[in-house]
């Protein structure tokens, strides 16, 4: 018998519905208690849930996702490759923290990729991975790379696509809290070139420029850096310093424009004096311009970097005509900045407003040209969505879906619609249709969702709180995340999993759009080992050993107490899947090999005994017997 859906008449709905207005209103009391107003127009009681058709959600056993999921791990540091719309996760990567399955950060491959200190162990094993966006060609994504940054250490990672693996990381100089990070979709110079070609990231923290010793008391000397990286080489590129820090980032369709929407434009250093101002600002960075003022010399260096520093701050943009940066202004703290399917928006969500900033790209573009009086006449919508709008996504269909993070809702909205009422329209029906989710969400995105191909089928929410969803695990909740059938007029929930903490973005694509590789090509490794043996120079030893299953090339090797290790391993097998682990007891070594590849790890070997290195990863029906003894004699 179905329940009955009156919450007078049954407790678990009257719990969850007190429940929602606790949270709403603890969190608009601490809001309030910062100083601040949030309007209530827009959080308006839900439209009764109509029954629709949903598209098939459930993945039959032996039957393949239809879409990839890239997912960021949060303060876990990693990424993590999901099946869309199952939900099952196929691939977890280490990216900016040492990972214990692959041997990622044990490596010396991924050590090098990763930074090490003069003694060779790793810069950081922490990092803080947020955001996650894939290449583009021609619109859309074309597999090749991800990128993805690490908050903590102001790092950003490129993922290979075709094997799912971290083959770059690039630190960025002179900044701390890099937030947004998006790819361009088009080089701004060449139209050509129809693909990316940079990877653009901005800076939340502000730090005094450079950051060694000096002014530290001093906040009128602290600054904010946006940066460029050239996609292929990660290389750094330039540097723009603006007014304000940068939270997420967007880029044109036509690669002329990125941006980022800001809050504390006050340049404060402390709550209060980033709280002073009516309105923020989403800052536009004009690519070209920068480009030119970077090779006709107009710039500076910060500290021992070489990084071009160009000045896109207010005060040297002055001019349209000239400017590096345009400063659109929206209301206070806003959190979330993204480019619609169509290439003619980006859209700011409001946090501590109820409100979705709607700007025209064209528009901007215009101010550039001096046809313009000020920046704020880009804006051609402003809808009141309802509490905490965080972040937006698109179906392709002209629809946007928005996150509201004190309402515990997705919110989806009629673009054009909103730009009709913005204009005077008031028969224009805006906000198309809500669902409540739980709880608290943050990010969201729809399946290809930024792209000219957004197919309008699938959102997926990363609600921050699942409090009674899950069995309780003690204090540590795990997080929801949640998948939505967009297909139709009306949203309909078709699944929820729990998640380790703390997901944090992701993009979804169709899996077609990617073409893995199944075995790895030995001429792409210089140190091949082609003839297992062992070299001795001094107390410095190589070995040099295969594995094929059920054997490794060398039955047993010996070696010197004191002596200084490197164990190069080259997987003989050509088989997929058929990977192979290194495991050495007592000498903290594990590490995977894929078939036709080659890793290899150094250690001191500082404990004499015998030591039998095994395989640690299923391999072969005598993957026991897969052994080699390491002697190492007194």
């Amino acid at each position: 018998m179905s329940k009955d859906n009156n919450p007078n008449k049954n407790p678990e709905l009257l719990q969850d519905a007190d429940r929602r207005k606790f949270l709403n209103t603890a969190a608009l009391a601490g809001l309030a208690g910062a100083g601040l107003s949030v309007g209530l127009a827009g959080c308006k009681k839900p439209e009764e849930a109509v029954a629709v058709k949903a598209a098939d959600a459930h993945i039959e056993p032996g039957q393949l996702d239809p879409y990839y999921g890239i997912w960021s791990g949060g303060h876990s540091g990693e990424v993590r490759i999901l099946g869309i719309p199952s939900g099952r996760q196929i691939k977890k990567l280490g990216v900016f923290v040492p990972d214990a399955m692959s041997g990622w950060g044990i490596t010396n491959e991924s050590k090098k990729i990763m930074g090490t200190k003069p003694d060779g162990s790793l810069l950081y094993t922490t990092g803080d991975s947020h955001h996650v966006h894939g290449s583009y060609a021609n619109g859309t994504y074309d597999g090749k790379y991800a990128w993805v940054n690490d908050k903590i250490h102001s790092r950003v990672a490129r993922i290979r696509l075709d094997v799912m693996e971290c083959d770059k990381i690039t630190h960025v100089p002179n900044v701390q809290g890099i937030h947004g990070i998006f790819p361009d979709k088009r080089d701004p110079v060449d139209p050509n070139l129809n693909r990316t070609t940079r990877v653009f990231v901005g800076m939340e923290f502000h730090t005094p420029l450079p950051n060694d010793g000096r002014d530290l008391d001093d906040p009128s000397k602290y600054g904010c850096l946006f940066s460029c990286i050239d996609a292929e080489t990660m290389e750094m590129r330039w540097q723009c310093r603006v007014d304000g820090n940068m939270d997420l980032t967007a880029t044109s369709f036509d690669g002329k424009l990125a941006a980022c929407n800001q809050y504390n434009t006050e340049n404060g250093a402390h709550l209060e004096d980033m709280m002073s101002l009516e309105h923020d600002a989403c800052v536009f960075f004009h690519v070209e311009r920068i480009e030119r003022a970077v090779k006709e010399g107009r710039f500076t260096t910060i500290g021992d970097s070489k990084v071009p520093v160009v000045d896109g701050r207010k005060e040297a943009n002055k001019d349209p005509r000239a400017a590096l940066t345009c400063y659109v202004p929206v209301p206070k703290n806003p959190h979330g900045v993204n480019a619609s399917p169509d290439g003619k928006y980006f859209i700011c969500s409001g946090k501590l407003s109820p409100t979705a900033t709607v700007i025209d790209l064209a528009l901007v573009l215009k101010w550039y040209n001096g046809d313009l009086k000020e920046p704020r006449e880009t804006v051609v919508a402003e809808p009141e969505l309802g509490l905490g709008p965080l972040h937006t996504a698109f179906d392709g269909r002209g629809n946007a879906f928005t996150t509201l993070f004190l309402d515990s809702q997705v919110v989806k909205w009629d673009v054009e619609a909103a730009i009709k009422a913005f204009k005077g329209d008031k028969a224009a029906k805006v906000v198309v249709d809500r669902l409540d989710v739980h709880y608290q969400p943050g990010h969201i995105n729809a399946s290809m969702s930024e792209t000219m191909e957004a197919d309008g089928k699938w959102l997926c929410v990363g609600c921050k709180f699942s409090k009674d969803r899950f069995l309780p695990v003690g204090p540590l909740h795990p997080e929801n995340e949640q998948i939505i059938d967009i297909t139709g007029e009306k949203m309909k929930l078709v699944h929820e999993a729990p998640v380790h903490p703390e997901p944090h973005d992701f993009i979804i694509m169709t899996r077609d759009k990617i073409k893995t590789r199944q075995i790895y090509d030995l001429d792409e490794f210089p140190n091949a080992v082609k003839e297992d043996r062992v070299e001795r120079k001094g107390n410095k030893v190589t070995v040099y050993m295969t594995s094929q299953a059920p054997n490794f090339g060398l039955r047993e090797f010996k070696i010197k107490r004191g002596d200084e290790v490197t164990l190069v391993v080259t997987n003989l097998d050509k088989v997929e899947d058929l990977t192979h682990g290194i495991a050495i007891p007592k000498h903290d070594i594990n590490f995977i090999v894929n078939p036709q590849e080659t890793k290899s790890v150094t250690f001191k070997a500082d404990k004499p005994g015998v030591y039998w290195i095994y395989c640690s990863h299923f391999c072969h029906a005598l993957h026991l017997e897969m052994r080699s003894r390491m002697i190492v004699e007194r």
